[in-house]
């Protein structure tokens, strides 16, 4: 799955895409028409870490989250806001990371003139609200044209009515995201990819001086902003690119200096993943330890197709045990002797955790 970042020009939004990535793309990239930045993303989870502990001969092999990142755009530039390739990029990914400047640097220029992050998420929230208000307006159009011919009229009818309430909505300044539909009409507007209909991240990237405050700048963002139905993360992206760029040994001591229990990014990978609505499972063995990341609610055959189409198919049962509780015996022969490895069909919904051998026969 990919996650889109996007933000004001000169907002760090390209330093947070190095620091995530260990890219070393040029920062500062900006305006229209402008190139967009692709990588992967090793999802950190300490539980991988402690599977492998007990099989430390075999590969550990983590699951990975894709990050766009997209130009920078200046709000007050002569027909501002997004161009149509970038709404394009952010119209295909599954999740947006909006990055907001709250650090202060004369020798870097605010596009908007002042640092204001606070009017910053509005501004692009509201540009973003444009785009999928125009997409619904165009749609109505062809619709009300389309009712006054012979055709189905029920169909175009429902969805019409549908729209109307997205545009009641949008004309509101709400997401789309908020908006209360049933299952259905959730489907029927899956196909426009509306941003606001996306969950989003807010980055406030904040000064060095400002790390100690960081949940305080975060819980004050929240409040100000709950309408908008978005999370909050406050981290200094220059800062986390010098720690992706130290060895392992390093990182303790730095982190000890600034007071920070783990790096930010680490907190916002793990954010990321719960903004996609993902749960991880393992699957364990001499030769390989692995997680994987599926949507929340699938079942155990659904989750072995992420694996191999074969195992879905070929599907019999799904022997599984808590992480925990494979931690507390070791090796899963132990989790079977003491009636702690169970035997799932394929309805059963994988849960977060799950440490899952697949048996299948094709």
């Amino acid at each position: 799955m990919q996650i889109g970042i996007v933000g004001l020009s000169l907002s760090g939004k390209t330093t947070l895409f190095n620091a995530l990535t260990g890219q070393h793309e040029e920062t500062g990239f900006s305006g229209q028409g402008g190139k967009s930045h692709v990588a992967q993303v090793k999802l950190p989870d300490k539980r991988l870490d402690a599977l492998h502990t007990l099989v430390p001969d075999a590969n550990k092999v983590q699951t990975t989250i894709e990050y766009l990142d997209t130009a920078g755009f200046k709000t007050n530039t002569s027909g501002g806001g997004f161009d149509s390739q970038l709404i394009g990029d952010l119209r295909a990914v599954a999740a947006l990371v909006i990055v907001l400047r709250a650090f202060e640097d004369d020798s870097i220029p605010h596009p908007e003139v002042t640092v204001d992050p606070h009017r910053d998420v509005v501004k692009i929230s509201e540009e973003l609200l444009l785009s999928d208000l125009a997409v619904v307006e165009n749609r109505l159009e062809k619709l009300q044209k389309q009712l006054k011919k012979p055709g189905n009229r029920q169909a175009m009818e429902s969805e019409l009515l549908l729209l109307q309430r997205c545009q009641d909505w949008l004309e509101q300044s709400k997401p789309l995201r908020s908006l209360e539909l049933n299952e259905d009409e959730a489907k029927k507007i899956r196909g426009f990819q509306f941003l606001t209909s996306k969950p989003y991240l807010v980055v406030i990237n904040i000064d060095e001086g400002d790390i100690s405050r960081a949940e305080t700048i975060e819980r004050e963002f929240r409040e100000q902003h709950a309408a908008q139905d978005m999370e909050f993360i406050a981290l200094s992206a220059v800062i986390d690119m010098e720690i992706s760029q130290l060895s392992e040994a390093d990182i303790p001591e730095f982190l000890e200096a600034l007071s920070m229990q783990e790096p930010a990014l680490t907190r916002m990978i793990r954010s990321s993943s719960r903004l996609l609505g993902l749960i991880t499972f393992f699957t364990f063995g001499e030769n390989e330890v692995r997680s994987w990341t599926v949507k929340n609610g699938v079942t155990a055959q659904q989750a072995a197709g992420e694996i191999h189409s074969d195992l879905e198919r070929g599907f019999i049962r799904a022997e599984t045990v808590r992480f925990e509780e494979l931690m507390q015996n070791k090796t899963l022969a132990r989790c079977r002797e003491m009636g702690v490895l169970r035997l799932e069909g394929r309805e059963y919904v994988v849960q977060d955790g799950d440490v899952i051998t697949f048996r299948f026969n094709v």
